[in-house]
Protein backbone atom coordinates (compact mmCIF):
# COMPACT_ATOMS: atom_id res chain seq x y z
CA UNK A 1 0.00 0.00 0.00
CA UNK A 2 2.69 2.51 0.89
CA UNK A 3 4.65 1.86 -2.70
CA UNK A 4 1.21 2.13 -4.26
CA UNK A 5 0.86 5.26 -2.44
CA UNK A 6 4.10 7.14 -2.96
CA UNK A 7 3.99 5.88 -6.88
CA UNK A 8 0.49 7.86 -6.77
CA UNK A 9 2.44 10.75 -5.11
CA UNK A 10 5.63 10.54 -7.35
CA UNK A 11 3.31 10.69 -10.05
CA UNK A 12 1.16 13.63 -9.37
CA UNK A 13 4.16 15.11 -8.40
CA UNK A 14 5.18 14.78 -12.53
CA UNK A 15 2.07 16.08 -14.05
CA UNK A 16 2.08 19.46 -11.84
CA UNK A 17 5.53 20.00 -12.93
CA UNK A 18 4.49 19.21 -16.92
CA UNK A 19 1.69 21.63 -16.13
CA UNK A 20 1.53 24.69 -18.26
CA UNK A 21 2.34 27.56 -16.18
CA UNK A 22 0.77 30.73 -16.47
CA UNK A 23 0.89 34.52 -15.73
CA UNK A 24 -1.95 37.33 -14.97
CA UNK A 25 -1.48 41.04 -16.17
CA UNK A 26 -2.99 43.88 -14.54
CA UNK A 27 -6.25 43.12 -16.83
CA UNK A 28 -6.81 39.81 -15.39
CA UNK A 29 -5.85 38.48 -18.30
CA UNK A 30 -3.82 35.24 -18.11
CA UNK A 31 -1.36 33.85 -20.61
CA UNK A 32 0.71 30.69 -20.93
CA UNK A 33 4.36 30.45 -20.47
CA UNK A 34 6.85 27.95 -21.78
CA UNK A 35 10.81 27.61 -20.56
CA UNK A 36 12.88 27.81 -23.94
CA UNK A 37 16.44 27.07 -22.99
CA UNK A 38 17.37 29.91 -20.10
CA UNK A 39 14.23 32.14 -20.76
CA UNK A 40 10.82 31.65 -19.92
CA UNK A 41 8.72 33.20 -22.56
CA UNK A 42 4.56 34.13 -22.82
CA UNK A 43 2.86 31.56 -25.09
CA UNK A 44 0.90 34.22 -26.07
CA UNK A 45 0.42 37.70 -28.00
CA UNK A 46 -0.22 40.72 -25.04
CA UNK A 47 -3.31 41.87 -24.52
CA UNK A 48 -3.38 44.30 -21.69
CA UNK A 49 -5.18 47.86 -21.47
CA UNK A 50 -3.26 49.44 -18.76
CA UNK A 51 0.71 50.48 -17.71
CA UNK A 52 1.76 48.15 -14.88
CA UNK A 53 0.71 51.22 -12.36
CA UNK A 54 -3.23 50.82 -13.45
CA UNK A 55 -2.76 53.92 -15.89
CA UNK A 56 -5.22 53.29 -19.52
CA UNK A 57 -3.11 52.70 -22.35
CA UNK A 58 -4.98 55.06 -24.94
CA UNK A 59 -6.80 53.13 -27.94
CA UNK A 60 -6.83 54.68 -31.08
CA UNK A 61 -8.86 53.91 -33.87
CA UNK A 62 -8.92 56.55 -36.14
CA UNK A 63 -6.00 56.60 -39.03
CA UNK A 64 -4.83 59.82 -38.73
CA UNK A 65 -4.45 60.02 -35.13
CA UNK A 66 -2.32 56.61 -35.16
CA UNK A 67 0.16 58.51 -37.63
CA UNK A 68 0.35 61.29 -35.55
CA UNK A 69 1.26 59.78 -31.69
CA UNK A 70 3.93 60.32 -30.03
CA UNK A 71 2.91 58.14 -26.61
CA UNK A 72 1.44 54.84 -26.15
CA UNK A 73 -1.16 53.45 -27.95
CA UNK A 74 -3.28 50.38 -28.85
CA UNK A 75 -5.27 48.54 -30.99
CA UNK A 76 -7.22 45.59 -32.66
CA UNK A 77 -6.33 44.38 -35.90
CA UNK A 78 -9.04 46.02 -37.99
CA UNK A 79 -10.70 47.39 -34.54
CA UNK A 80 -12.30 44.37 -34.55
CA UNK A 81 -12.44 43.41 -30.94
CA UNK A 82 -13.10 39.56 -31.91
CA UNK A 83 -9.15 39.75 -33.10
CA UNK A 84 -8.41 40.11 -29.51
CA UNK A 85 -8.69 36.26 -28.74
CA UNK A 86 -6.00 34.05 -30.73
CA UNK A 87 -3.39 37.52 -32.32
CA UNK A 88 -3.49 39.75 -28.76
CA UNK A 89 -3.26 43.77 -29.48
CA UNK A 90 -1.22 46.06 -31.46
CA UNK A 91 1.12 48.36 -30.00
CA UNK A 92 3.31 51.16 -30.83
CA UNK A 93 6.54 51.30 -29.85
CA UNK A 94 5.91 54.11 -27.45
CA UNK A 95 4.42 51.65 -25.19
CA UNK A 96 7.02 49.53 -25.00
CA UNK A 97 9.63 52.21 -23.90
CA UNK A 98 6.73 53.93 -21.32
CA UNK A 99 8.42 53.86 -17.62
CA UNK A 100 5.16 52.90 -16.12
CA UNK A 101 5.86 49.08 -17.77
CA UNK A 102 3.80 47.33 -19.79
CA UNK A 103 4.40 43.45 -19.54
CA UNK A 104 3.20 42.11 -16.25
CA UNK A 105 5.71 41.75 -12.80
CA UNK A 106 8.65 39.93 -12.91
CA UNK A 107 8.49 40.51 -16.92
CA UNK A 108 9.74 42.46 -19.84
CA UNK A 109 9.56 43.36 -23.27
CA UNK A 110 12.32 41.24 -24.80
CA UNK A 111 15.73 43.20 -25.55
CA UNK A 112 17.10 42.16 -28.99
CA UNK A 113 19.81 40.36 -27.78
CA UNK A 114 17.03 38.28 -25.77
CA UNK A 115 15.19 37.93 -28.95
CA UNK A 116 18.95 36.30 -30.57
CA UNK A 117 19.53 34.21 -27.66
CA UNK A 118 15.76 32.75 -28.29
CA UNK A 119 16.68 32.13 -32.33
CA UNK A 120 20.44 30.93 -31.66
CA UNK A 121 18.85 28.34 -29.28
CA UNK A 122 16.54 26.47 -31.50
CA UNK A 123 18.91 26.56 -34.31
CA UNK A 124 19.89 30.23 -35.61
CA UNK A 125 17.97 33.14 -37.31
CA UNK A 126 17.76 31.16 -40.69
CA UNK A 127 15.40 28.38 -39.64
CA UNK A 128 14.31 29.83 -36.09
CA UNK A 129 11.23 31.21 -37.21
CA UNK A 130 9.95 27.50 -38.28
CA UNK A 131 10.09 26.74 -34.58
CA UNK A 132 8.74 29.00 -33.23
CA UNK A 133 5.21 29.33 -35.50
CA UNK A 134 2.33 27.64 -35.06
CA UNK A 135 2.23 25.12 -37.23
CA UNK A 136 -0.97 24.07 -39.56
CA UNK A 137 -2.67 27.13 -41.49
CA UNK A 138 -6.06 27.46 -39.37
CA UNK A 139 -4.19 31.03 -38.75
CA UNK A 140 -1.48 31.27 -40.60
CA UNK A 141 -1.49 30.89 -44.88
CA UNK A 142 -0.76 28.59 -47.13
CA UNK A 143 2.40 26.97 -46.91
CA UNK A 144 3.59 28.32 -43.67
CA UNK A 145 7.11 27.05 -44.57
CA UNK A 146 8.46 24.56 -42.47
CA UNK A 147 6.18 25.48 -39.18
CA UNK A 148 6.76 22.94 -36.68
CA UNK A 149 6.16 25.44 -33.31
CA UNK A 150 8.86 22.22 -31.65
CA UNK A 151 9.63 25.31 -29.34
CA UNK A 152 6.29 25.60 -28.05
CA UNK A 153 6.13 29.53 -28.62
CA UNK A 154 2.77 29.07 -30.92
CA UNK A 155 4.12 32.80 -32.96
CA UNK A 156 0.86 33.77 -34.87
CA UNK A 157 0.40 35.67 -38.05
CA UNK A 158 -1.06 38.94 -35.83
CA UNK A 159 -0.46 41.56 -38.65
CA UNK A 160 0.65 44.88 -38.22
CA UNK A 161 -0.52 48.27 -38.22
CA UNK A 162 1.24 50.92 -40.63
CA UNK A 163 3.20 54.07 -39.24
CA UNK A 164 2.24 56.26 -42.20
CA UNK A 165 -1.79 55.86 -42.70
CA UNK A 166 -2.48 53.79 -39.96
CA UNK A 167 -3.69 51.02 -41.92
CA UNK A 168 -3.91 47.36 -40.98
CA UNK A 169 -1.78 44.35 -43.01
CA UNK A 170 -0.68 41.19 -42.96
CA UNK A 171 -2.95 39.13 -40.37
CA UNK A 172 -2.42 34.87 -41.93
CA UNK A 173 1.08 36.19 -43.54
CA UNK A 174 3.06 37.90 -41.03
CA UNK A 175 3.85 39.24 -37.71
CA UNK A 176 6.10 41.68 -36.25
CA UNK A 177 6.96 41.84 -32.45
CA UNK A 178 8.75 44.83 -30.75
CA UNK A 179 11.47 44.31 -28.96
CA UNK A 180 12.44 47.31 -26.40
CA UNK A 181 15.88 48.40 -28.09
CA UNK A 182 15.81 51.40 -29.84
CA UNK A 183 17.63 52.40 -33.29
CA UNK A 184 17.33 55.87 -33.42
CA UNK A 185 14.59 58.99 -32.19
CA UNK A 186 12.37 57.50 -35.03
CA UNK A 187 12.97 53.74 -34.70
CA UNK A 188 13.55 50.90 -33.05
CA UNK A 189 14.12 46.86 -33.30
CA UNK A 190 11.52 44.14 -34.01
CA UNK A 191 11.37 40.74 -35.44
CA UNK A 192 9.15 38.99 -37.62
CA UNK A 193 8.04 35.68 -39.10
CA UNK A 194 6.42 35.00 -42.20
CA UNK A 195 3.83 32.24 -43.88
CA UNK A 196 6.49 32.13 -46.63
CA UNK A 197 9.63 31.50 -45.10
CA UNK A 198 10.98 29.77 -42.23
CA UNK A 199 13.43 32.30 -40.52
CA UNK A 200 13.11 34.87 -38.18
CA UNK A 201 14.72 38.41 -39.11
CA UNK A 202 15.71 41.37 -36.90
CA UNK A 203 14.85 45.05 -38.58
CA UNK A 204 14.51 48.33 -37.78
CA UNK A 205 10.77 49.73 -38.31
CA UNK A 206 9.03 52.56 -37.55
CA UNK A 207 8.13 53.49 -33.51
CA UNK A 208 4.64 54.97 -35.05
CA UNK A 209 4.06 51.12 -36.47
CA UNK A 210 1.88 48.78 -34.69
CA UNK A 211 3.03 45.60 -33.66
CA UNK A 212 2.47 42.40 -31.19
CA UNK A 213 4.14 41.97 -27.84
CA UNK A 214 6.06 39.14 -26.41
CA UNK A 215 7.20 39.09 -22.80
CA UNK A 216 9.81 37.21 -21.42
CA UNK A 217 10.59 36.23 -17.77
CA UNK A 218 12.72 38.42 -15.86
Amino acid sequence: MKKIILLFVGLSMILLKNQAQTVTDIDGNVYKTIKIGSQLWMVENLKVTKYDNGDAITSVTDNSQWDNLSNGAWCYYNNNTKNNNPYGKLYNWYTVNDSRGLCPTGWHVPSDSEWTILSNFIGGEAVAGSKLKETGTTHWFSPNLNATNESGFTALPAGTRDNSNGDYNGMGNTTYIWSSKEFDSGNAWSRSLSYFYAGIYGSYRSKHYGFSVRCVGN
